[in-house]
C-alpha cells in the first residue's frame, strides 16, 4: 500500500485480538505503531512482536484520560495520522434481565470509547489537511442478535456517528470508516462460545457450529483478515472511501 511507510498509528485495545492483529500488520507495513489500553501485560506482549510498535496504558471511557494517551504517543511518534477505535466489550443477557446500568456500559466502551478516542484526535488530523479515522465496529451495527441488544445499539450507534461526521469531514481530507467483522477469533469469540456451554450444555463444536451458521462461509473470521482492510483503508489508494460499512462477515451481511 502507497503512503504509509513513517506514518504513525495509533490503537485502542490493541494489545490482543482483532487490535494486536492491527498492529502487527501496519507495523510490518513501516509504520509507527502506539497500542493504547487498560491491561499493561498484553500491550508489551504485543509490543515485543515487532520494534515499530509502542504501547500507553489509558481507558478509552475517560474523556481525560484519552487524551492523556494521545498526548503520550505524540511525544514518542509525532502526531497520529491513522486513528483506529478498536476498544470494545460485549455482554450477553436477555433485554428483560437487562438494567440501564448494563446499557450504559456497554455504550460507555463501544460507542462513547470510539467518540473520545476522535474527538481528541481530529484537530491534528484537520490541521494537517489528511487523516484517517477508522472504527471496528461489528456485524452487530448492521443486524440485530438476540441477548446483545445493548452491545448491538451501542454498535449502531458507532455506524451513525462513522456516516455523519464521514459527511461533515468530506472536503478536509480526513476519511471516516467502520469495519463490521463477524464472529472473529478472539477472546471475545471464546466468551460467547463459552457463555453457551454453559447456559445449554452443549459440547464446543456445537457452540461453534452454532455460530459458524450465520456466516455463509461456514467458519469464523481470523484477525488478520480486518487487518487486512484496515490497512488498506488507510492507504493513499482508499482516499475517496469514506463514510462506509465495510462487512467481513463471510456474506452474513
Amino acid at each position: 500500500m502507497a503512503g504509509l511507510a513513517g506514518k504513525h498509528a495509533f490503537i485502542s485495545g490493541g494489545g490482543s485480538g482483532i487490535g494486536a492483529a492491527i498492529a502487527l500488520a501496519l507495523a510490518e507495513a513501516g509504520l509507527k505503531v502506539s497500542i493504547a489500553g487498560r491491561r499493561e501485560a498484553p500491550l508489551t506482549e504485543t509490543a515485543k512482536r515487532h520494534p515499530n510498535i509502542g504501547w500507553v496504558t489509558g481507558d478509552v471511557c475517560d474523556q481525560s484520560s484519552v487524551a492523556a494517551m494521545l498526548a503520550k504517543a505524540t511525544r514518542a511518534n509525532g502526531a497520529p495520522e491513522i486513528v483506529i477505535a478498536n476498544a470494545g466489550s460485549a455482554a450477553s443477557k436477555s433485554f428483560q434481565k437487562m438494567q440501564a446500568s448494563d446499557l450504559q456500559k456497554m455504550l460507555d466502551i463501544n460507542l462513547l470509547g470510539v467518540f473520545h478516542l476522535w474527538r481528541a484526535a481530529l484537530p491534528t488530523l484537520l490541521d494537517a489537511g489528511r487523516g484517517r479515522l477508522i472504527a471496528i465496529a461489528s456485524t452487530a451495527a448492521l443486524k440485530g442478535y438476540p441477548y446483545v441488544s445493548g452491545y448491538c445499539a451501542a454498535k449502531h450507534g458507532v455506524l451513525g456517528l462513522t456516516r455523519s461526521l464521514a459527511l461533515e469531514l468530506a472536503r478536509t481530507g480526513v476519511t471516516v470508516n467502520a469495519i463490521c467483522p463477524g464472529y472473529t477469533e478472539t477472546a471475545m469469540l471464546e466468551e460467547a462460545l463459552s457463555n453457551i456451554m454453559a447456559k445449554s450444555g452443549r459440547s464446543r463444536a456445537e457452540a461453534e457450529s452454532i455460530l459458524k451458521a450465520s456466516n455463509p462461509q461456514g467458519r469464523f473470521i481470523q484477525p488478520e483478515e480486518v487487518a487486512y482492510a484496515v490497512l488498506w483503508l488507510a492507504s493513499t489508494e482508499a482516499g475517496s472511501v469514506t463514510g462506509q460499512a465495510i462487512s467481513i462477515s463471510g456474506g452474513e451481511t
